[in-house]
């Protein structure tokens, strides 16, 4: 790829009190095998001297940087909004204060965003370190669940099931084009659940099948008990004996299904603003919600209940929606709560 071919490069580069870690996240940005255009700094009222830290660094800089200081506290989400849309390179790379990108990282995402016109959005995976960038024996791609089984679903053409069992992409290991930015700015503020920035990212580009792994892990991931988010795995869900489906209170069964039919009909609405009514992941989000609509109302009577469960068996949606986790005939376990409890 000639300098003269490439897309321009931006990272977005989010900061709050950061001077413990900053000096090593910006030594691996100048040791990139392709150094980036630019870097955008939006730093979040830090007390602890990042600001000039950062004209410090920026002062010696190959490549131009521009330092945003928020007349407010914005939070993450908001911090990572405003750095984004003040990027001007055509593919922008979001980066955490706090951890370590090695040489090749930028050249191989670029080279693949260069060669997969479609993908808007590509992430790579991480080594897991400690506080001192040590001991990185895992990755986050173990933590989060993103395994052989999910990646066959993702590229049977599923990405938008895997992101709706949990948010696979961290945003510190994402990608974006600059183009595709007006489908995801701004950031919406009532986001469902455990959803932030990242997974929000990754739901819209998944929408548009448009979202790419790269399955290389290309940084290390510091882990320390200042950061804000840390490494978010998918947990499994509780197991449900068979006893319990015949004695627990019907509340209870009903209260996780209704808390899940409220976040898919949350994030169906934010999304529906945002993209056209027929973009591909619609349809696997319609047919998940209808599944949770229809399990979270089911009538009293159990014989009315017959119907819509066996019907949703017979479509696959009980074996479909089951936590990957969980044990063969643990669908059908459901279908009998459902029809019984």
């Amino acid at each position: 790829m000639t300098q003269s071919l490439r897309p321009s490069i931006s990272i977005a580069l989010c900061t709050y009190n950061g001077t413990a870690y900053l000096p090593a996240q910006w030594q691996s940005l100048l040791e990139q095998e392709l150094l980036p255009d630019e870097v955008v700094i939006c730093d979040d009222l830090s007390t602890d001297g990042t600001i000039d830290l950062l004209t410090e660094l920026a002062a010696k800089a190959p490549f131009a940087v521009r330092i945003l200081e928020n007349p407010v506290r914005l939070g993450s989400n908001k911090n990572f909004e405003r750095a984004l849309g003040a990027c001007t390179g055509d593919l922008i790379y979001i980066c955490d204060q706090d951890d370590f990108w090695l040489p090749e990282k930028i050249a191989t995402m670029t080279q693949y965003m260069s060669h997969h016109s479609d993908t808007q959005v590509a992430f790579c995976d991480a080594w897991v370190t400690d506080e001192y960038l040590k001991n990185h024996q895992s990755r986050v791609w173990e933590a989060v669940r993103f395994n052989a089984i999910a990646q066959a679903r993702w590229h049977s053409g599923e990405s938008m099931e895997v992101l709706l069992d949990g948010n696979r992409m961290m945003g510190c290991a994402s990608v974006i084009r600059r183009s595709f930015l007006k489908y995801v700015l701004p950031i919406p503020a009532d986001l469902p659940g455990d959803y932030i920035y990242d997974g929000w990212i990754a739901l819209v580009a998944a929408a548009c099948n448009a979202v790419s792994y790269i399955n290389k892990p290309l940084q290390l991931y510091r882990t320390h008990v200042q950061q804000q988010v840390g490494v978010r795995p998918v947990e499994a869900q509780q197991a449900i004996l068979l006893r319990d489906r015949f004695t627990r209170h019907r509340a209870r069964k009903l209260a996780p299904l209704q808390q899940k039919q409220g976040q898919l009909t949350k994030l169906n609405q934010l999304l529906a603003e945002r993209l056209p009514a027929d973009v591909p992941g619609f349809q696997m989000l319609h047919r998940r919600l209808a599944h949770f609509i229809m399990r979270s109302s089911l009538p009293p009577n159990r014989l009315k209940r017959l119907g819509p469960v066996l019907g949703s068996l017979q479509r696959g949606n009980y074996q479909r929606y089951a936590d990957e986790s969980a044990n063969w005939y643990a669908p059908y376990l459901a279908v009998l709560g459902d029809i019984l409890e």
